[in-house]
């Protein structure tokens, strides 16, 4: 295993599940449930835990719950 394989596997995750519709929120709050790879109600999307990820999450607070 090289090093950047044992960093990869060891990085967090954190699940984001679209609880709320995405009507009638700003456009720009739209395009971050796309760009963190939600679509419908109820999908969910695993993604490496950084402090982008976690601004999107913030923006968009209302409408995701993020599980562990």
């Amino acid at each position: 295993m090289t090093k950047s394989n044992a960093q990869a596997s060891t990085a967090k995750t954190v699940k984001v599940r679209l609880i709320k519709s995405q009507n009638s929120c700003p456009a720009i709050h739209r395009l971050s449930v796309k760009a963190l790879g939600l679509g419908k109600l109820n999908s969910v999307s695993e993604l490496k835990d950084s402090p982008q990820v976690r601004g999107l999450i913030n923006k968009i607070n209302y409408l995701v719950r993020v599980e562990d």
